[in-house]
């Protein structure tokens, strides 16, 4: 997505890139970034909660029409209302990035592509 607002900036489009992975996107070094400091696929808001989907939405709009610099990150200052502990268990037993099968052929794909990398093959 990041690539994506920086060529449409490119070509005079202004964007907005509302994101949960602050380190990420920002070096990406997108224009403009609204950071809301929710679990990852959760940019927009908790599901079902109409309120807090518009506050972000209405951010992300005064956001693209008060940045002044290039490469503004604002802080939504919105939080999680199950709480935080859902940053302690990312990538933990409980919540993996990818479960059972599927977790270790990921893992077995990454090792092939350090083995090609390191073997000047990519």
């Amino acid at each position: 997505m990041s690539l994506v607002a920086r060529h449409l900036e490119a070509n005079g489009i202004p964007t907005v890139v509302i994101a949960t992975a602050r380190d990420i996107v920002e070096s990406a070094a997108v224009p403009r970034l609204l950071f809301v400091d929710f679990p990852l696929g959760a940019p927009c808001g908790e599901p079902w909660n109409t309120e807090q989907q518009r506050d972000v939405l209405e951010q992300a709009f005064h956001l693209l029409e008060t940045a002044t610099t290039p490469r503004t990150t604002v802080d939504a200052g919105l939080v999680w209302s199950k709480g935080e502990r859902w940053k302690d268990l990312v990538f933990t037993e409980e919540q993996p990035f990818l479960p059972g099968e599927a977790g270790e052929a990921w893992l077995k794909k990454k090792e092939a592509y350090r083995q090609l990398k390191a073997g000047g093959k990519l």
